[in-house]
């Protein structure tokens, strides 16, 4: 157990080292120098100074085309170290998350859910294995990455499955990049467990283009200790509950450990009137997630050996483990070319994922007359493919406005197969005395039967997509600004061999018309005001429209997939304001507005459900609108104005809020949270080659309610520090401490039978959750040659 006293003397040696870490760093020598400010031109920048950062990395203020972005390169997160693209968007505006503590996988912009953003990998949709067509940004390892887009409002050039905006993560290019460098390092954890990470890029001439190759190779562990305590009641109608409601505890322990590859190359070619690139990426996720819990009847008791005639206080023991194995890979092209009608841009994609997930449950039910045993095994295999193609044509209208038509194509293939079965018997053998801290619930297991398709899990989708757009966009003055219409057309097939063969197959088809405008306006040397209006989509979740029926799926009520379900979409407007300070710095305000139509909300079919009277079949359905808005600051510069050239700030501030109604009433959007900030400081101490820094973040509370359950969570605030040293022009070593405040995530839930019950307040259960883990050290060098 991460709590464990045992287990503060791994922390206590992982804190020396890194104090003996940081400490060698400041006391190296002073003869470190600052890395070459040279690049080759523009474009392309030397190994050396990538690895060896001199200055302190800044938001860009975005200057090309009219679109309100927000751009982080590398140097803005490098020197805090994030393993994960994830990680590294924990520091921008508006981006939350709803993950497990030490983990940023579903980015959830403006707090929305993460199906309401679109990710895109260098410009392109990427498949990932959820069901609401999301992707996890942990599957990106952030060496990979050259800088992070925020687009906070829709453009007639991308697809429209971007309610909340775009986030664009850009991998490395052939033109990022001279030279190369070697990376290696290490993590430490507060049990002990120490993880390895490294890795080669090389960026460089090959014939008449440039190429670049990187490959990285990462550890990844993430220790959590859970405790949850159940009561029979709710705190609304029992002041006292916590003494006279209690009905368990469980104490669970979650460990998740694997190992990360990833790989990506691009090789580029310009002779000025043709640009042509191809490139690729590749990451392979090895990862088991090992779960152990023990509930009892008890609020503190923990014993061993149990005594079956005393009941032991222990209720359950549950071993619970998961083995994931996750590839994908993408591949591009880019072709574009300059003649006397203009310009003509071809892009062509191919992505593929694939997902191998078995899961196990072994648990033994002391709660009973004669001890149970339950054994379940879920395989879970899931295959989604997109190809993709574009062509754009450019003209000139006037040496200062361009005509833009395109189209666009995609083909998505999704197959998912999951299966299960059980095992269930009474134990025959004696169990008094059994410890579960010496014994595990699978030791009782026998070999499991046959595997079924699980209702829903044995399906395949099709979806073509057809798309085209035109727009104009250009300058004049002080003022650039662009307008469009993109109009999507879509084809969902849907065979699900789970249901009776006379509903296993539905074709559904919708198109939209997507209007898009943005303009940007320079106010005097310093200020930029910007703004935005644009329609957008947000396709059904692939659960969803599967025409399977899930028994007891939401509390005691069954749900209903929909094929008919539509899109929902969203008229919304960005205004906005930026001033540059100084060289380098820039801070900015934002405000937003969306109105959502055609929500999806669960609704009441009237039929019984499987669970008797009382409850009842639930099915997804177009209805209703919602509306979410908020305010967005953000600053990051130097403070070279109080004469501090070499102390950089940096910080954001989002106040998000929204109004929806469901079955109960009104409520926010399902898990958005009401703010997020982070605020951090990087001081830079150039004669002796050292930097170090400090960044802080905190996440408001969020709400989710759906049929039969309610939850509210809350996360604990988070504080990181690194301190690096120079050697030279080519070596940087550095030490940094993440999640130093012990990270917590808080969620009491709510739970009904049914509908009429969550109205009456009328509790099945009240669950208070608390997630934990500790700090995690690094140690990383980098040499560039």
């Amino acid at each position: 157990m991460i709590n464990a006293p045992a287990g503060l003397r791994p922390r206590r040696a992982a804190m020396r080292v890194l104090l003996a870490c940081t400490a060698a760093l400041v006391a190296a020598p002073a003869f470190a120098a600052e890395a070459d400010a040279g690049a080759e031109d523009e474009a392309t920048r030397s190994a050396r100074e990538i690895v060896v950062q001199g200055d302190i990395g800044f938001r860009n203020r975005e200057e090309a085309g009219a679109e309100p972005k927000l751009v982080y390169d590398t140097e803005y997160f490098q020197r805090f170290e994030p393993l994960t693209a994830g990680d590294a968007l924990k520091r921008v505006p508006s981006v939350t998350f709803l993950s497990d503590v030490l983990e940023s996988d579903g980015a959830r912009l403006r707090g929305l859910d993460p199906g309401y953003t679109q990710i895109l990998i260098n410009g392109e949709k990427v498949p990932g294995a959820n069901a609401d067509r999301s992707f996890f940004l942990d599957r990106i390892p952030a060496e990979l990455v050259n800088r992070v887009e925020i687009v906070r409002s829709n453009s007639a050039r991308r697809t429209g499955d971007a309610v909340a905006g775009t986030l664009n993560i850009v991998l490395r290019d052939a033109l990022s990049m001279d030279g190369g460098y070697v990376k290696g390092g290490g993590l430490f954890f507060d049990d002990g467990k120490v993880k390895p990470s490294g890795g080669l890029y090389y960026g460089g001439a090959l014939g008449p283009g440039r190429l670049l190759i990187g490959a990285n190779v990462q550890g990844r562990y993430n220790p959590k200790d859970k405790k949850s305590l159940r009561y029979g009641d709710g705190p609304e109608n029992n002041p006292n509950f916590a003494t006279e409601e209690f009905d368990n505890r469980e104490d669970q322990s979650d460990v998740r450990n694997g190992t990360d590859y990833a790989g990506n190359a691009a090789w580029s070619f310009d002779n000025g009137p043709t640009r042509f690139e191809i490139s690729g990426n590749y990451v392979r996720t090895e990862r088991d997630q090992i779960e152990r819990s023990f509930e009892y009847d008890d609020l503190t008791a923990t014993s061993g050996p149990i005594d079956l005639a005393d009941d032991g206080h222990l209720l359950t023991d549950n071993y619970n483990p998961v083995f994931i194995t996750q590839e994908s890979w993408a591949a591009q092209g880019k072709l574009a070319h300059d003649w006397s009608l203009g310009t003509t841009t071809l892009r062509m994609g191919y992505a593929s994922f694939r997902d191998v997930t078995d899961e196990e449950e072994h648990e033994i039910d002391f709660d009973r007359d004669e001890p149970r045993y339950t054994g379940d095994l879920t395989r879970q295999r899931i295959k989604d493919r997109e190809f993709s193609a574009q062509i754009e044509q450019t003209f000139k209208i006037t040496p200062e406005v361009d005509l833009a038509v395109g189209g666009f194509l995609q083909n998505k293939r999704r197959n998912t197969d999951i299966s299960a079965t059980r095992n269930r018997f009474n134990i025959d053998a004696d169990l008094s005395g059994y410890d579960q801290f010496a014994a595990r619930p699978d030791q009782f297991a026998i070999a499991f039967e046959d595997l079924e398709a699980e209702p829903g899990g044995l399906n395949r989708i099709a979806e073509d997509r057809r798309d085209l757009y035109a727009l104009v966009e250009g300058k004049s003055g002080p003022v650039k600004f662009e307008a469009g219409l993109r109009w999507e057309n879509t084809t969902v097939r849907i065979t699900d061999r789970t249901v009776d063969p006379a509903d296993a197959s539905s074709r559904v088809k919708y198109d939209f018309l997507l209007p898009s405008a943005s303009i940007k306006l320079d106010v005097g040397q310093a200020g930029r005001l910007t703004a935005s209006v644009a329609r957008t989509v947000r396709r059904p979740r692939f659960d969803y429209i599967s025409p399977a029926l899930l028994e007891a799926e939401l509390g005691d009520n069954d749900l209903l997939g929909n094929p008919r379900l539509r899109p929902e979409t969203a008229w919304g407007g960005d205004l906005g304001y930026e001033h540059r300070i100084g060289r380098t710095g820039v801070v900015g305000v934002n405000v937003f507005y969306r109105k959502v139509q055609n929500l999806v909300e669960l609704a009441n079919t009237g039929v019984e459900g499987s669970e008797g009277e009382g409850t009842f079949v639930l099915q997804p359905r177009n209805s209703g609108d919602g509306e979410v808005w908020g305010i967005e600051f953000d600053l990051s510069a130097s403070l070279g104005f109080l004469g501090l050239p070499d102390t950089g700030v940096f910080g954001n501030l989002s106040l998000i809020d929204s109004s929806i109604r469901d079955e109960f009433g009104s409520r926010r959007f399902n898990g958005q949270s009401k703010y997020v900030t982070n605020f951090g400081v990087i001081q830079n101490f150039r004669k002796i080659g050292v930097s170090a820094g400090a960044t802080y973040r905190k996440q408001g509370p969020a709400f989710d309610r759906i049929v039969g359950e309610e939850i509210r969570t809350t996360y604990g605030a988070d504080l990181e520090v690194f301190v690096e040293k120079r050697f030279g022009k080519s070596f940087t070593i550095r030490a940094v401490g993440s999640n130093l405040l012990d990270g917590s995530k808080d969620e009491a839930f709510n739970k009904f039978n049914t509908i009429a019950e969550q109205r009456a307040r009328e509790y099945d259960e009240y669950e208070l959750e608390t997630e934990s883990a500790g700090p995690v050290f690094q140690i990383v060098a980098r040499y560039a040659f």
